[in-house]
């Protein structure tokens, strides 16, 4: 692979994981972009309640309407939501992270699977492309620590951790 797209695959996977991370900083102190201050996770809210409540549409919305404001639902999310995002920023851990993520994202699909701007592919669909992607890329070594972090002897045992 050339180094223009090195570094192209290198910023998509810095991209996603701030948009991962940025999520999840928002629902847990309620910044105001996503989640007002007074829903926040921090405040009491529930991080999984609007959307999985009143987003939910499609064949599985009693589904996803039953697990609504679930607090082990809502653990699962958040952290989801961090370790995805930080493992996708550092370049670490990013066979896990992109899997993890695209898991999420259909999920989040199947959650809403009927998308109101385009009746077959919406963005949760290329997010989950994406992250598959970057599992198979190597993108972890580009702009990040996925190197180094490949070499040490854990990921060497286990390369499901690189």
């Amino acid at each position: 692979m050339e180094n223009k797209s090195k570094t192209i695959l290198g910023l998509l996977r810095i991209g996603m994981g701030w948009i991962f991370l940025w999520a999840f900083v928002d629902k847990l102190l309620g910044l105001g972009f996503a989640t007002a201050p007074e829903k926040s996770w921090l405040a009491g809210g529930s991080p999984t309640l609007g959307f999985l409540k009143f987003a939910a549409k499609g064949p599985f919305v009693e589904t996803f309407h039953a697990m609504a404001g679930n607090p082990i639902v809502d653990w699962l999310f958040m952290l989801g939501l961090l370790l995805i995002g930080l493992a996708l920023l550092l370049g670490i851990g990013v066979r896990i992270g992109g899997y993890s993520g695209a898991l999420l994202m259909l999920f989040m699909y199947l959650a809403s699977i009927q998308p109101e701007n385009n009746p077959l592919l919406d963005d949760h669909i290329i997010y989950g492309l994406l992250l598959l992607l970057f599992t198979t890329a190597n993108a972890g070594k580009y702009l990040g620590f996925g190197s180094a972090w490949a070499r040490t002897p854990l990921v060497q045992k286990n390369p499901i951790l690189e």
